[in-house]
């Protein structure tokens, strides 16, 4: 459903989106995303850096949940942009990333344009349907009239090699052509974020046209700090022992080992019960929030619980 491509997150209101010169290093710009509650390492803070002061596409591979789509909300908040989002799957076209045609309004002014005898030039009545206002922008779209903006192009390795060509070349020049409207041109190029999970291994045309990173899964002390930021009911023991079992999870022969995502999500549930500390009782009952597939828990129920859990 088109209600499911694409997501716009405004900046608040008042503030003057910095420029890349507002952020004099990677480590400046680092210290604005800490200030987010996002907490990138050395690398990625860098490879963002460049993407913005090079405005080059920035593309983010690595496991689920490992914080490539939190970095380019994080972005649009520094840089005080909107944000457009373009979720990917199997079979999306152009128009849904795009632009399309509003045929019901189209129709109607058709119909009441016919009911008050407005016109009798037919090209004149033809060139009216294609006003800008029957226009329906999607995230591509939106993010180069809206500029300057930050397109995240999320899980792009989900969608067909047609698209992945289509987008290349919207990327290539920042321009959209509407053969009724015109070319549109960014005036400023967006700040584009495409990330991928590797389901599937993504043309060298794209990713040579972007700046590249692989995300890894945060080490321990990056895990437990990240949980303290944006979990800061958790207790600091309790944090330290959900990093640990989620690093014996992912050691494991899992179909969907946990991200930073499910970590959090891990340790909110816990905090829910009450739970100071992680207890194997308490984390076999509160598996859901950190496996999803039934596969992967019946691996863990099947191991002793307590060499992973602690007790």
């Amino acid at each position: 459903m088109l209600g499911d491509v694409s997501e716009t997150t405004l900046p608040a209101e008042g503030l003057s989106p910095p420029t890349p010169a507002d952020f004099s290093s990677p480590d400046a710009l680092a210290d604005a995303l800490r200030d987010t509650g996002y907490l990138p390492d050395e690398g990625l803070a860098t490879a963002a850096y460049l993407a913005l002061v090079m405005r080059r596409p920035l593309f983010l591979e690595g496991e689920a949940g490992v914080g490539k789509t939190a970095l380019a909300r994080a972005l649009a908040e520094v840089t005080a942009r909107p944000i457009y989002r373009l979720q990917c799957y199997e079979g999306l076209e152009a128009s849904q990333a795009l632009y399309d045609w509003d045929f019901g309004r189209q129709l109607l002014h058709l119909r009441a344009a016919e009911a008050a005898h407005a016109t009798t030039d037919t090209d004149q009545l033809e060139a009216s349907l294609y006003d800008r206002r029957f226009l329906l922008a999607r995230p591509l779209l939106q993010a180069l009239e809206d500029s300057p903006s930050v397109l995240l192009v999320d899980e792009v390795d989900r969608a067909d090699d047609e698209f992945e060509a289509f987008l290349l070349e919207v990327l290539s020049d920042f321009t959209i052509s509407i053969p009724e409207l015109g070319t549109i041109r960014a005036e400023v190029p967006p700040l584009v974020v495409l990330t991928s999970n590797r389901t599937r291994e993504v043309h060298d045309a794209l990713k040579r046209r972007c700046l590249y990173h692989w995300l890894e899964h945060p080490d321990f002390e990056r895990e437990v700090a990240i949980l303290r930021t944006r979990l800061p009911e958790v207790t600091e023991r309790l944090a330290r022992e959900v990093a640990t079992a989620t690093a014996k999870l992912r050691t494991l022969d899992l179909v969907k080992p946990p991200g930073v995502a499910e970590a959090m999500d891990w340790a909110a549930a816990l905090h829910a019960l009450g739970a100071r500390e992680l207890d194997p009782d308490t984390a076999a009952r509160t598996l859901g929030a950190v496996l999803k597939y039934r596969e992967d828990t019946d691996r863990v129920h099947s191991l002793a619980r307590g060499a992973l859990f602690g007790g």
